[in-house]
């Protein structure tokens, strides 16, 4: 990471640097902090020639990309959309969550919901991943399924409404499947946060290998959410202290048995209460219209296993994990 800028004071900064630096940015006599998303740079300019013309601030992060921006906010219009966040979070926090880079797996009943509501809360840099269409058993839960939405790729339907909510926003749609065969593609390492929302039993295990693996990610996993109905269960713990999860266990009971531990401790959503029983039954479920359309979505998503989930629960979820990483981004630490 390069940034460039002209060597007055702190209340003077020009070159390529916005008014805001004044508002994570201090210099006494000869040091300067700059404070940046998941990182503090410490950089002294004592020698006379270092110091004459410009101040070359270098560090050694993850990513190598310049990372200061011409403007904390782009436009008047995303500064109202942005002005609940701004005056409760502050300049100082606005800046690292429109900084922050991240990425979700799944954008179903949960990953949908984390989605909006981190743009919402000033989250500028997303990707969205999920191979699947909307079909019309999404329209109970999930956040872009309608109607008039069904047939169409859900990243893209996402996308599309979280441009309406920000149109500054940098919003990546990937319609690809995470395994561990295309674990490669996705260059996690490119990213702060990792939010697991994956059904699948395999490829969530390898989600989470990968993603522990990589020291400057942060990983949160949400836990099963169906079967569920009571909003005051639903909690947060460390993943080998989940309980009353269906999910968590056979995740745990997956990793020993291959002996392929998590690398790294993260958190994960989850409900307390006892998965319910399925009082109706598939065919009640899918036997809802004559219509074409539907008939043929019912035929794509018959699973070896369907159960039942709300969206209350199920948004609940979503906002946690939103909620997770607003938390770790405005942390003092």
């Amino acid at each position: 990471m390069l940034i460039l800028c002209k060597v007055t004071n702190k209340n003077s900064y020009s070159g390529i640097l916005s008014r805001e630096i004044d508002d994570f940015c201090w210099q006494k006599g000869d040091n300067v902090c700059l404070f940046l998303p998941m990182s503090i740079l410490f950089c002294n300019f004592a020698h006379p020639k270092t110091k004459r013309n410009y101040l070359l601030l270098a560090s050694k992060i993850k990513r190598n990309y310049l990372l200061i921006m011409q403007e904390t906010i782009k436009s008047e219009l995303e500064k109202g959309v942005l002005r609940r966040s701004l005056l409760l979070l502050g300049q100082h926090n606005m800046l690292r969550l429109a900084t922050a880079k991240v990425i979700i797996f799944g954008i179903g009943g949960v990953g949908s919901w984390c989605a909006e509501s981190l743009v919402r809360s000033g989250i500028r840099h997303l990707t969205i991943v999920d191979a699947d269409t909307v079909c019309i058993t999404n329209c109970n839960r999930q956040l872009m399924a309608t109607v008039k939405t069904i047939g169409e790729p859900k990243v893209e339907v996402m996308r599309q409404r979280l441009l309406d909510i920000n149109p500054n926003a940098e919003i990546t749609a990937i319609q690809r499947l995470y395994s561990k065969e295309t674990a490669g593609e996705f260059h996690l390492e490119d990213y702060d946060f990792v939010i697991d929302a994956i059904d699948s039993l395999k490829d969530k295990a390898s989600l989470i290998l990968h993603a522990t693996s990589i020291p400057t990610v942060t990983l949160f996993s949400s836990m099963g959410a169906a079967l569920r109905i009571d909003p005051c269960q639903v909690k947060v713990a460390e993943f080998w202290k989940v309980r009353n999860d269906t999910l968590g266990a056979a995740l745990r009971k997956k990793l020993k048995r291959a002996k392929t531990i998590p690398q790294q401790k993260f958190l994960c959503v989850y409900s307390e209460e006892l998965p319910l029983d399925n009082l109706g039954t598939e065919v009640e479920a899918e036997d809802t219209s004559s219509d074409p359309r539907l008939l043929e979505q019912a035929t794509l998503i018959r699973k070896a296993q369907t159960n039942g989930s709300l969206s209350h629960i199920t948004g609940i979820f979503g906002f946690t994990l939103a909620g997770l990483v607003l938390q770790k981004l405005c942390s003092p630490a």
